[in-house]
């Protein structure tokens, strides 16, 4: 008898970024040079579920926090997004090492101005959470045109535990 594998769909959800303030203690311990010039834009959303392919919970994103940040470090001007969320495997673990993926991708209003690679989460074990944290350059016009940040969890195929 043939057992099924279970898979996590695919899951898309979007972050709205707004004008923030370049002090607090999250920019303090992202490392970020603030300047008179520094911009910064954030968003958070609260949880994202992905779901089985059977409709059911299958991992789960909470506190899901987006900095995105243009300054100048050594005179040179450069715009970077942090990316950071914890991550709960409910009853599966990921079949192969390195498979749970997430990816994201910066949009104006409509369009898409540039989609970043996919990166492995930090997932050792099910019915834990972890702690994941990000950093991708960006190109200073992107940033300046960037409105929203989409985040996309990977298919997977988990085995239940």
């Amino acid at each position: 008898m043939e057992s099924a594998v279970p898979v996590l769909a695919e899951n898309t959800t979007f972050i709205d970024l707004k004008p923030g303030k370049p002090t607090g203690l999250g920019m303090t311990q992202l490392g970020i040079p603030v300047l008179d010039g520094t911009v910064v834009k954030k968003g958070k959303l609260h949880e994202f579920i992905q779901l089985t392919h059977d409709g059911k919970p299958g991992r789960r994103y909470q506190n899901i926090r987006v900095t995105a940040v243009k300054t100048s470090e050594g005179g040179i001007e450069a715009a970077k997004v942090f990316v950071q969320f914890e991550v709960f495997g409910d009853d599966n673990v990921p079949e192969a090492p390195g498979s749970a993926t997430f990816a994201v991708a910066l949009f104006d209003a409509a369009d898409c101005l540039l989609a970043l690679p996919a990166s492995a989460l930090f997932l050792p074990y099910g019915r834990a959470w972890y702690e994941n944290q990000f950093v991708f350059e960006l190109p200073l016009a992107v940033f300046d045109k960037a409105e929203r940040l989409q985040l996309i969890v990977k298919a997977d195929q988990v085995r239940a535990i």
